[in-house]
């Protein structure tokens, strides 16, 4: 009795701990916007400027490729 009993207690409060989270990520949804059904022309995600992460992410790229080739350099003619 006491092997089932200890993965049946366990899988209980698994169970009740998923339940209890489930329950409570719910979440009303947003209201709608003012401006529903208008004819203007807008630009889709609001405008958000991407010029500085793509230069971040640029950078890093060729920064890790750098690195690598250094690796690689270093690893065929070891310096003694």
């Amino acid at each position: 009795m006491k092997k089932i009993r200890k993965p049946l207690i366990f899988s209980l409060l698994m169970l009740c701990f998923m339940l209890v989270a489930q329950t409570g990520m719910t979440q009303a949804p947003p209201p709608p916007p003012a401006d529903k059904g208008t004819n203007t022309n807008k630009a889709p995600g609001g405008g958000a400027p991407i010029d500085g992460g793509l230069f971040f992410s640029l950078a890093m790229v060729a920064g890790f490729g750098a690195w690598k080739l250094f690796k690689r350099k270093t690893l065929r003619f070891p310096v003694h």
